[in-house]
């Protein structure tokens, strides 16, 4: 069964099976993964009369709006 990041770091930090800081580093990265594929692959288009479309990945989801890094 899939775990969110959440459930997999209260496991981790209550059975004790990795240092702390390790399963902190680990639930951030599983997250992080979480939310690019739950985010997709989405076509974004122009919103004024221009023709252009783009993709717009679920990984610059994530670093736009968690990262603040420019498009």
């Amino acid at each position: 069964m899939k775990q969110t990041a959440v459930e997999f770091l209260v496991e981790q930090i209550t059975n004790s099976t990795m240092p702390v800081r390790k399963a902190i580093e680990q639930a951030k990265e599983m997250e992080k993964q979480q939310i690019i594929e739950a985010h997709g692959n989405k076509l974004k288009k122009s919103k004024d009369e221009g023709n252009y479309e783009y993709w717009f990945s679920g990984e610059d989801y994530y670093n736009k709006t968690f990262k603040n890094t420019k498009q």
